[in-house]
This record gives C-alpha cells, sequence and structure tokens, in this order.
C-alpha cells in the first residue's frame, strides 16, 4: 500500500512537471480568433457557432483597463492559423500611450481542444500580476492558473495550480484579497466559490447554488458577477432538472465579507447552497411562463445598486419560430427590482454589455440583423438610456456592411474611452477565420491585426 501510494505521488508530481513543462509562452504571429460550432443544429442552424473568441458571457472579466500601466489587458480564446481549429489561450494589451498592440502571447496551449469553453478570464491584483485563469471542462478537462512572472509583462508565467473549474470569474478586492466564481459538474452544472489572500493557498470550495425539486435528478445554473468596493455580486438562472435548454429565472446574491455570510438585494441573509426555486436570491420568475434566461452582463448604478443584463425567449432553438429574443435589464433601484426593456434581437446568443455612468446608461450589443440572419451575433449597436434603464433609444449602428457577423462584445473593466469593448466575427453557418476587434466610446471600429510581420503595430493614436 505505501508503495501503491509513492507511486501515486510520483504520478502526480509528474504530470503537474509536464503541464509546465509542456506550457511554452510563444507569440503568436497575430490576432486570430477560435471558430466554433456546437453541433446542436435545428431548422436555422446550430444553437450557437461561429467566430467565439470572447465567449461565455460566463467568463469574466476578459480585459481590464489598468491606470498605473496606462494599458488594456484582455485574454481571448485564439488559435493557431487561418484554417484551424485549434484552442489556444491568448493574452495581450492595448498601450493608450502609444496606441500600439504587440503580438498576443500563448498562456496555455490546448493541444487539438477546438472549443471555446476553455477560453480563459483575467484578473490584475494590486502588485500589477496577471492572472490567467483557463477554464476546464468538467472533469475531462481540468482548468489552470497562471499568474505572470512580472508585473505588468506578459512575457511569461508561472503555473500556480492545477484544478476543477469551469466558467472562471476571478476578482481581486483590494486589501482582502481574492475570489474567484466558477462551475463544477458535481450535479450537473452548480455553483461555487473560493477565497485566497495571496492567490496561491485557496480556501476550499463552497457551492453556491445547486437548486433541485423534489423529483428532480440533477440541478444547474449559470452566473455572471462582478465586484464594487469590497461587495462581490452574482445573478444567476436556473435549470430545471439540469435541463440547459429550460434555463429559465433570475437569482441575485450579494457578500461584503468575501464569501462568508451571503445576502438578497435587500439585505437579507440566506444560508448556502441555494437549492429552493422559490427562493428570497429570486428577482423575476419566468417558469411558469415557459420562457427562457441568458445572462449576458451586471453593473452598478452610482449608488451602487445592482443591474442585470438579459434576454428572454420563448426557447432555445434558432430562428423565428421563436420569435424576437427581448433583452432587458434588472435594476435594484433601492427599495425594489425593476425589469425594463431595451430592444429586440434575433439570437439567444448574442451578447453584449452593460455600460453605466452618472446619467446615461448604454448597451453595446449585436442587436442588428448581420449579413448571416438567425445566426449567433449580427451588427453591433449602441442603446442609451437617460432615465436609468427605463426606456432606450437607437443611438449608432456601430458595424455594417460586414462580411461575417460580429458577436460577443466585452466591456472592460474600468474601461477606458479608447478601448471601451471588443469581441470577434465569424461566420455562424460555415467554417471560417474569425477576427477581433475594439471600438472606442464614439463607436469607431478597430480590427486587431490578423497578421502581424513586426513585434508591435500602431492601430490607433491620438
Amino acid at each position: 500500500m505505501r508503495l501503491l501510494i509513492m507511486l501515486n505521488l510520483f504520478f502526480l508530481c509528474c504530470s503537474v512537471a509536464l503541464a509546465q513543462q509542456d506550457t511554452t509562452f510563444t507569440r503568436a504571429q497575430g490576432y486570430k480568433g477560435i471558430w466554433f460550432e456546437l453541433g446542436q443544429v435545428s431548422t436555422y442552424g446550430d444553437k450557437y457557432s461561429g467566430g467565439l473568441g470572447t465567449y461565455t458571457a460566463k467568463h469574466r472579466p476578459l480585459a481590464i483597463y489598468d491606470t498605473t500601466s496606462n494599458k488594456t489587458f484582455f485574454v481571448y480564446g485564439g488559435t493557431t492559423g487561418k484554417n484551424e481549429k485549434h484552442l489556444q489561450c491568448m493574452i495581450s494589451y492595448y498601450d493608450h500611450s502609444d496606441g500600439k498592440v504587440p503580438r498576443p502571447v500563448v498562456v496555455y496551449d490546448k493541444k487539438g481542444v477546438d472549443d471555446p469553453h476553455d477560453n480563459p478570464s483575467l484578473l490584475i491584483d494590486d502588485k500589477g500580476y496577471l492572472w490567467v485563469f483557463v477554464s476546464g471542462r468538467g472533469t475531462a478537462r481540468m482548468g489552470y492558473k497562471y499568474r505572470s512572472t512580472e508585473p505588468y509583462k506578459i512575457d511569461t508565467f508561472k503555473q500556480v495550480s492545477r484544478e476543477e473549474m469551469t466558467y472562471p470569474q476571478p476578482w481581486y478586492v483590494p486589501q482582502r484579497g481574492y475570489f474567484h466564481f466558477f462551475t463544477k459538474y458535481s450535479g450537473m452544472r452548480e455553483l461555487y466559490f473560493e477565497s485566497s489572500s495571496d492567490g496561491h493557498v485557496w480556501s476550499k470550495d463552497r457551492k453556491l447554488a445547486g437548486i433541485k425539486r423534489p423529483d428532480d435528478d440533477q440541478a444547474g445554473h449559470y452566473q455572471i458577477s462582478s465586484r464594487n468596493g469590497e461587495r462581490l455580486a452574482t445573478f444567476f438562472n436556473w435549470h430545471p432538472n439540469g435541463n440547459v435548454d429550460r434555463r429559465t429565472n433570475l437569482y441575485y446574491l450579494e457578500t461584503k465579507d468575501m464569501g462568508e455570510t451571503w445576502q438578497t438585494s435587500d439585505h437579507e441573509q440566506v444560508s448556502l447552497p441555494v437549492s429552493q426555486v422559490d427562493h428570497p436570491a429570486l428577482v423575476e420568475e419566468y417558469f411558469s411562463k415557459n420562457q427562457n434566461v441568458y445572462l449576458k452582463d451586471i453593473n452598478f448604478d452610482h449608488q451602487g445598486n445592482p443591474i442585470a443584463l438579459f434576454i428572454v425567449s420563448n426557447g432555445h432553438k434558432a430562428g423565428p419560430d421563436n420569435g424576437l429574443r427581448h433583452w432587458k435589464i434588472a435594476h435594484w433601484n433601492g427599495e425594489s427590482w425593476r425589469i425594463h426593456d431595451v430592444c429586440t434581437s434575433d439570437h439567444n446568443y448574442d451578447m453584449g454589455s452593460l455600460y453605466v455612468e452618472e446619467h446615461f446608461w448604454w448597451v453595446i450589443a449585436p442587436t442588428a440583423s448581420g449579413p448571416q440572419p438567425w445566426g449567433t451575433g449580427g451588427d453591433m449597436v449602441i442603446w442609451e438610456s437617460s432615465n436609468r434603464g427605463e426606456s432606450w433609444n437607437k443611438v449608432m449602428r456601430v458595424t455594417g456592411q460586414s462580411e461575417y457577423n460580429h458577436t460577443y462584445l466585452r466591456s472592460p473593466v474600468n474601461a477606458h474611452r479608447d478601448f471601451y469593448g471588443f469581441w470577434a466575427d465569424g461566420d455562424p453557418g460555415s467554417f471560417s477565420s474569425s477576427r477581433l476587434y475594439f471600438m472606442n466610446k464614439a463607436g469607431k471600429v478597430f480590427p486587431l491585426p490578423y497578421e502581424m510581420d513586426g513585434s508591435f503595430k500602431r492601430i490607433q493614436s491620438e
């Protein structure tokens, strides 16, 4: 028995060492996004497909503007070449001082995996170290945490851990430490969290939500999270009996003490995990209406009240049979939840972001039908509200006359006006190349260089 234990420890150490040796921090020759198709096809195409380098909404954050270095750092799912589906987890930055981007760095090579569910997320700590959380897929493909070896540098990284984690959502809370929302496939998709004071030694995984009705065999949830000061907040939905195609309802919880206690928007403390459908965390009920809920983004108003951006639809299949998809916000106004309509689009996986300033709120998303109608994405549009989300007006169409649909626009944390959102394009109907883009606050679009000859490329200069 002792020999068996020693052999197991030996092979474990070897596997970790090999994982570290196999990771080469090479520079890619340009910005090439991963293309993907789920394979769940109906009359109007796949449930979702196309250029998914900035997928999913549950990978958060993907970009952060850092004032010290004056750079917007970002991660995405890249690939090795024009005709490849080989996933590489990439990091790069836009330097606001000179308008240049470097050749992106491969933090982790997925070695044949083509699935952007394994895309990375990003964290920057108070010392300027860059943390890349590489998503796994249940226990079939493990996740990884990496930290840069130097502050504000993307050249090399050190592997911190190998563990089960999907849809990583890491946050750094000044003077408190590191917090991580993620998913485990312990009962389909159940929500968990962990915390750390230094990013190296983490607490035991704690279950946040796993709702099962008496006759259910499985639970299921997706979540989107964010940080406001010392408060960490999450909106999540519910998958009845683990059925992701029936995702529904909207829930909200927050913690102000790194996960020690949790409360609803009206400060009612609750015990974890959330296990009942009718729970104090419930914001809005959609199950009885047979409506699906697709989470998009989370933000806070100037009083610190939470806001969710989400889509409500009549079913999971693509196409007109389920009607237009209705974009909505749920806003806690300090006394009650208010649900307001924003706009409509033609696909459940049209993904955009919510921006909040004192007098204006914006939604930037692919809500205009693009060159591949009823497919994932479309053309980017800016919507504006001047009354705290009660009504919305179309400001401008950001993209047009495109070759492919644009989708999964992501807002950087602390977004700078010159790098206000970034996303990818791709043909949702057939395998294609996928390019990456960013836009400034005025709505001007800048493609990231698909091919690069030198080490840097100037994109924009003021």
